[in-house]
């Protein structure tokens, strides 16, 4: 029986990675901000940006970055989840479920302080998703490139 397994993305993924990735960009790619995320995803020494795949048959089905950081008001890192897309082939089989579940466990396990994370107001099948796990609270948020 073929089963879903979620796992630490690895260098040999990149190529599997690489079009879930654009995916999530909407194919807005810049080469350098590419090459620099998958050298922080993939480097054993980096403990802040880390990235898991869903994974069946040798195919990445879905991906989710995640990054750590301090924070005041807690002792204990918290996460910033990032990135979570699943190929439109995949849709609706679980997958960004499956994914957001692993990132909790991993949460739970380090005991981070809280796990948060952002999605388009637009975006309906991830809202519907995301209310099953957190709270959505009514803040505006901001934006300020600075380069």
């Amino acid at each position: 029986m073929n089963r879903v397994v979620i796992r630490t993305l690895k260098f040999e993924d990149f190529p599997k990675w690489l079009p879930l990735w654009d995916g999530n960009n909407l194919g807005q790619r810049n080469d350098a901000v590419t090459a620099e995320t998958w050298a922080r995803l993939i480097d054993p020494d980096n403990t802040q940006v880390n990235g898991l795949c869903a994974e069946m048959n040798g195919e990445i089905m879905g991906i989710v970055h995640y990054i750590l950081h301090p924070t005041t008001g807690n002792i204990n890192p918290v996460c910033y989840m990032q990135d979570v897309f699943v190929s439109p082939d995949h849709r609706r089989k679980g997958i960004g479920k499956r994914l957001v579940e692993r990132v909790t466990e991993i949460g739970k396990e380090e005991k981070w302080a809280r796990l948060y994370w952002l999605t388009h107001e637009g975006n309906k099948e991830a809202k519907a998703m995301y209310e099953n796990f957190g709270i959505k609270l009514d803040f505006a948020f901001y934006v300020l490139p600075i380069s």
